[in-house]
């Protein structure tokens, strides 16, 4: 044996890894576009982690001033932050350092949307149904932690327009009955904005959040080895086998994949600018940025504030600030919602079985039309947090700006809920027909009687399994306590009357082709 030979030999002897990479080479992964949407997360979170550690040779974490003397001939003379003058560095400075700044920032941005879109497709298809609970909460925490990571990074250059959104953050956390006040001080270390509040968050954005993530995506993917990959219906495709491509395949197109996210991302950081700190200046308590919106992430939470009217309720000599408190937690039921909801469908059902077999989304109308107004209500928030972007650009009133989203954070969300249910139900029953009488052709015969028909094309095997293969619920009939009244609610909710439409049985199917058979005879 060769030098390379016997040094995996060594390595097998010890640790198994020939055998493990053996097994898990034979296995099969299902091979579908929406399951690149998890590789997007891991790609970009890659990119993060690798342009992070270059700024971090770079960034100076730390509020003392200094004398900006850079390349920047406006701000030259200023007092300015160690954090902001190091900034400032990396940006004029360092060969190339705009570029990894500016790739860092899209790389984040890219993250949260790509782990976003990749829950909503875990939610529509029911990937998190048993055995992958686990994994959904998983990936929920894995996006709350990349929302504080992104807003722990995008507060550390000390800047105008960062500072702005720490002075929201700071009347958000004050709103906080009780322990808000302790909160704030032990954040920002004293009274805002303090002096030790980039180091704290430095030490949150550089060490903590990451290992967290870390260690969360190593657990999501460890459970996903384990349980085996999910997979659309199909031909062959059943709850106990997975039908894809071999894994070298699949690492090979894996391989390219990661290299056009990295590729898009630096491209994205080459070509269009984001978060210029040089056009804010430095942080001042006593001067507002104009104009100013957090990272899109974060808008959900922006809007709220904006659009809420400023009460206040005053007792016992102490004011509770509704107008920061009901915003916050409006926007955390929102997601607590989103993270429950797998465990609520789970009671609701009392489906103990394992589902490896995803669901078409038309198929579970209730919880396409609850994910669509979930959304809904993310976007409007969204569009309130430029509010005055809005007013300013289309030479409107802010206050009828505000006040349209005010109204359409309640309607647009009963709308998309009501408007999504229904195209579900109407998809559902297109696909009865479609299994019952065959697809349409486009065909036109005039029968000896004068009628003229279309000519319907009886559908494949493969076709008619895809469109009947999934199983419907029936509501649960439950006893008379309050728990039980309450999960027999849900459950008529979901899959009660209305909800669903029936699919055709093969007695039906049966009987209806017997009778085209006998008519042919």
């Amino acid at each position: 044996m060769n030098t390379g030979e016997r040094v995996a030999d060594w390595a097998d002897g010890r640790l198994g890894v020939r055998r493990l990479v053996r097994e898990k080479a034979r296995r099969a992964f299902p091979d579908h576009w929406s399951f690149m949407l998890g590789e997007i997360c891991l790609y970009s979170f890659v990119v993060l982690i690798v342009t992070g550690v270059y700024l971090t040779f770079y960034f100076h974490p730390s509020m003392k001033e200094v004398q900006y003397n850079g390349s920047y001939a406006p701000l030259r003379g200023q007092m300015v932050s160690e954090a902001f003058d190091s900034t400032m560095h990396i940006s004029f400075d360092v060969r190339g350092g705009l570029l990894i700044r500016q790739a860092h920032h899209w790389a984040a941005l890219v993250f949260v949307a790509a782990l976003l879109a990749h829950m909503m497709r875990v939610f529509f298809t029911g990937a998190f149904r048993k055995p992958r609970e686990l994994n959904w909460v998983f990936g929920f925490l894995l996006l709350v932690l990349a929302m504080f990571a992104g807003l722990t990074g995008y507060d550390l250059p000390d800047d105008l327009l960062s500072g702005t959104g720490l002075a929201v953050v700071n009347g958000t956390i004050l709103s906080i009955p009780v322990v808000g006040t302790y909160l704030s001080m032990f954040l920002f270390g004293g009274e805002f904005p303090g002096s030790e509040l980039v180091a704290r968050f430095d030490t949150i954005h550089v060490l903590v959040i990451p290992g967290l993530m870390v260690g969360l995506l190593t657990a999501h993917l460890a459970l996903m080895l384990y349980h085996g990959h999910s997979q659309y219906p199909g031909r062959g495709r059943t709850n106990s086998n997975v039908v894809g491509v071999p894994a070298k395949v699949r690492i090979v197109k894996s391989s390219g994949y990661f290299l056009l996210v990295t590729g898009a991302i630096f491209v994205m950081a080459s070509v269009a600018q984001i978060n210029p700190v040089w056009q804010y200046g430095p942080y001042r308590a006593d001067q507002v940025s104009a104009g100013s919106q957090p990272d899109w992430y974060m808008g959900v939470a922006d809007g709220l504030l904006r659009v809420m009217p400023g009460w206040e309720i005053s007792f016992w000599g102490h004011t509770l600030a509704l107008d920061n408190l009901i915003p916050l937690t409006v926007g955390v039921g929102l997601f607590l919602a989103l993270g429950a909801y797998p465990f609520i469908e789970s009671w609701a059902t009392g489906d103990t079985r394992e589902q490896n077999l995803l669901d078409r989304p038309r198929n579970r109308p209730v919880r396409t039309a609850l994910g669509v107004a979930w959304l809904s209500f993310y976007l409007v928030s969204l569009i309130g947090a430029a509010n005055d972007i809005i007013a300013v650009r289309f030479h409107v009133p802010v206050e009828s700006v505000t006040w349209a989203v005010r109204i359409g954070l309640i309607v647009v969300p009963v709308a998309t809920y009501a408007l999504t249910k229904r195209l579900t139900l109407g998809l559902q029953r297109s696909d009865r027909d479609k299994v019952l009488h065959g697809r349409e052709t486009g065909i036109i015969k005039r029968m000896p009687n004068g009628e003229f028909v279309e000519v319907h094309e009886p559908l494949s095997q493969e076709q008619l399994h895809v469109l009947t293969q999934h199983e419907q619920y029936k509501p649960l009939v439950l006893g008379v306590r309050l728990t039980q009244q309450l999960r027999s609610l849900i459950s008529e909710i979901l899959y009660g009357e209305g909800a669903q439409i029936d699919k055709p049985t093969a007695q039906e199917y049966q009987a209806l082709h017997k009778g085209r058979t006998d008519d042919h005879a």
